[in-house]
């Protein structure tokens, strides 16, 4: 579930909507190309998205995005046929948020401690993977938050088992407003930040191991020197949005931004706090409220 610019035609930038914030830098409706976007499906912009404004271009679809545009549509660019651009845009966002249930279900299969869980972890990937293979009109009617809610009770059974063996208190943050919160060094192994507003908080040096961060909101979090180590449902996207450096411990798969310095460096200060509005649409990353997982 990586996202392949070179099998896309810029769904991203086409069909969601900006909202003029700390992640963009204008306004721009569902369906329209971003004024970057150039012809070739490439962004105009790409190597300087951060200094010009548009932070929130830097996170990923989770491969929906040559899903829909080479299996779904195969292969029909929504420039050269625009009749199929309108169910094009549509399908995009659902498959988006499909393809991170996917992420995150195949994170539990690897998971030791719910091992008991994988027959049912199996039955719903299969069923989510046919899911994103529906034709357009049967996406456009997909149930996706019932689907979710469906799959959240699931990764809260799974995570709920690999965080039993977690010695100490567990904290419980679910969906937390801990905007700009002073965490710096805090021992948060195996707390429960599930949807937890993370924005411009300070965990330099938190102990976050295995720590459930399914959804929380890590735009602008300064997270140098954190140990992330065995966290929980962590995805690209949300690193992609936090600050760390050279000190800061991933889990095992998880790339390191490239916007993070190779060195130890003192930290950003933080960008002015974002609305908390989705920056983007609604798949983005889960956030923990009762509708969704």
């Amino acid at each position: 579930m990586r996202g392949d610019c070179a099998d896309c035609f810029g769904l991203c930038c086409v069909a969601l909507p900006f909202t003029a914030s700390a992640d963009f830098a204008a306004d721009k409706p569902a369906g329209t190309p971003c004024g970057h976007l150039r012809e070739d499906s490439r962004c105009g912009i790409h190597d300087r998205l951060r200094g010009s404004g548009y932070t929130g271009c830097t996170v990923y679809c989770f491969g929906a995005g040559q899903k829909v545009s080479q299996v779904t549509f195969g292969g029909r660019d929504w420039r050269r046929d625009p009749a199929a651009a309108r169910e094009m845009f549509a399908a995009f966002p659902v498959v988006r948020q499909l393809h991170e249930l996917l992420r995150h279900l195949t994170e539990v299969l690897r998971l030791a401690p719910a091992r008991a869980l994988r027959p049912e972890v199996r039955e719903v990937l299969a069923e989510t993977e046919r899911m994103t293979l529906l034709a357009p009109a049967e996406l456009a009617a997909l149930d996706v938050a019932a689907h979710r809610a469906r799959v959240g009770a699931l990764l809260l059974r799974a995570g709920e088992l690999a965080r039993a063996d977690v010695p100490g208190r567990k904290r419980d943050h679910r969906g937390a407003d801990l905007m700009g919160a002073k965490l710096r060094g805090a021992d948060l192994r195996g707390a429960l930040l599930r949807g937890a507003y993370l924005i411009a908080a300070d965990l330099r040096g938190a102990d976050l191991r295995q720590a459930d961060l399914l959804g929380a909101d890590l735009r602008d979090t300064r997270l140098h020197g954190a140990d992330l180590t065995g966290a929980l449902f962590l995805t690209e996207p949300q690193l992609t949005a936090a600050h760390g450096d050279a000190a800061t411990k991933l889990p095992a798969g998880l790339p390191r931004p490239s916007h993070w310095p190779d060195t130890l460096t003192p930290p950003p200060a933080p960008s002015p706090q974002p609305r908390r509005g989705r920056p983007r649409d609604s798949g983005r990353p889960l956030r923990g409220r009762p509708h969704r997982p």
